[in-house]
């Protein structure tokens, strides 16, 4: 992805590469040489996606359905944290 000339980024820059970042995360959490490439492929499909509906991210609806995933995803880790708490207490 080419680096803009300012550190901001626009939403769909961030929306890809989140995408990007997610599919690299999960290839390396569960090291399985067919997984890495599937979620490699997803994150890159994924990050293709973000530069065509761009322009959407203007739109009021598609910024509330952002809030709500954003919301999804904080919950998601969240529990992730929680569970991983609750194993160190018991051991």
């Amino acid at each position: 992805m080419p680096q803009e000339s300012s550190d901001k980024k626009n939403p769909s820059d961030n929306f890809a590469e989140m995408f990007h970042s997610f599919g690299n995360a999960l290839a390396q959490i569960f090291d399985d040489p067919k997984f890495k490439e599937q979620a490699k492929e997803f994150g890159n499909t994924a990050a293709d996606s973000a530069k065509v509906f761009a322009d959407r991210f203007k739109d009021e609806d598609v910024k509330k359905k952002f809030r709500e995933a954003g919301k999804a995803a904080e919950e998601f880790g969240k529990s992730v944290k929680e569970s991983f708490k609750e194993k160190r207490k018991k051991e």
